[in-house]
């Protein structure tokens, strides 16, 4: 019996730990969250790079001889297009992009907001750190920006409708 009460006091305890990482359900618990995870060095059994440089490490470790060598050699805007949706999406879902980490503290505090313009951003200086090239960091940030800028823009202005509802008020007084 005393075996069955500590199982379901774990049990009870294992719940309480795995509901606290899941999404936030008020602003002030999403705040809190999201303090914790930018101070964290791993999330999700994953390191996360503090830095541009960092970054570069990292890669550098994950990525093997071969792939760099193609990578390297292959067109910055054709290796920007063609990896968004592999190594891109690789360092938005596992260096938190959405949720928050320190990269994206440091990404942020460059000018970047979105996570696709990040993964982006970090596919092309890699792309000009390998080749040797001036990283232009600023000049960079700058284009990504009023690129999203004007992709939001378009958007507003010739977006479509997917769904109208008109409702008609009953007349009052009848």
């Amino acid at each position: 019996m005393v075996r069955i009460v500590i199982f379901v006091c774990l049990l009870g305890f294992n719940f309480q730990l795995h509901s606290q990482d899941g999404p936030s359900n008020t602003s002030t618990e999403f705040e809190r969250q999201y303090q914790w995870r930018i101070k964290q060095e791993i999330l999700n059994e994953t390191y996360i790079p503090k830095d541009l440089t960092d970054a570069f490490v990292q890669l550098n470790r994950l990525v093997d001889q071969s792939s760099k060598e193609k990578f390297k050699t292959a067109p910055e805007e054709v290796v920007a297009h063609k990896l968004h949706f592999s190594l891109g999406r690789w360092m938005i879902v596992n260096w938190s992009f959405y949720e928050g980490s320190r990269l994206t503290v440091f990404l942020n505090q460059i000018g970047l907001r979105h996570p696709d313009d990040m993964a982006r951003f970090l596919i092309i200086t890699y792309h000009r750190n390998l080749n040797r090239k001036s990283l232009e960091v600023q000049q960079l940030v700058e284009t990504l920006v009023t690129k999203r800028k004007e992709a939001e823009d378009r958007n507003k202005k010739e977006g479509q409708l997917l769904h109208e509802e008109v409702r008609i008020r009953p007349k009052q007084g009848n």
